[in-house]
């Protein structure tokens, strides 16, 4: 893997705290401006390895192939719904216009769509639980709600795709 193009930043008004965020392509590593050249180095390469150790948790395994998501389906059906919930297929597909996945009961399939393969792990598990409820549960009342909030981290992940949809300008409801 190639390495980033970084960008240092240096501030007067930072003491001691350094920090680093990416900005499109680009790692902005943030320094306090008395610091010397050589620690300079010293945190930039620090602060890649911790971005990316960052970055390798947050995302989920699921989003390398089909088999591992319906791998992780599993994992939640039993974790979050007694098991009762087993599609016969999960599978990564182009782009949805209007959905995050969808579900077809009868077959038992589900379909996530490949926007979804770089969001942090809880926000695909949580696709995934709202999908595995319509196994049980076709519609969206109170019943599917139930099941779909034992997923403890449900409305910080509705509230992180409602935001991610806004700011791409996606026609994308929380109905997932």
């Amino acid at each position: 893997m190639a390495e980033p193009q970084v960008e240092v930043r240096r501030s007067a008004r930072r003491r001691r705290m350094v920090s680093a965020y990416r900005e499109g392509d680009t790692v902005v590593v943030l320094l306090p401006a008395r610091m010397s050249r050589v620690e300079e180095e010293h945190w930039v390469k620090e602060m890649l390895s911790r971005l990316q150790r960052s970055e390798t948790r947050r995302r989920s395994p699921a989003r390398t192939s089909d088999e591992a998501l319906l791998a992780r389906c599993g994992e939640l059906s039993t974790r979050y719904l007694d098991d009762r919930a087993t599609p016969t297929s999960v599978r990564w597909v182009p782009p949805m216009r209007t959905r995050w996945a969808s579900c077809t009961p009868a077959e038992g399939t589900i379909r996530v769509s490949a926007r979804l393969r770089d969001v942090p792990s809880w926000v695909l598990d949580y696709v995934l639980v709202h999908e595995l409820a319509h196994l049980r549960v076709p519609g969206h009342g109170a019943d599917f709600w139930e099941l779909v909030h034992r997923y403890p981290k449900t409305e910080r992940a509705m509230g992180y795709l409602e935001g991610l949809a806004a700011a791409a300008g996606l026609g994308i409801t929380e109905d997932v």
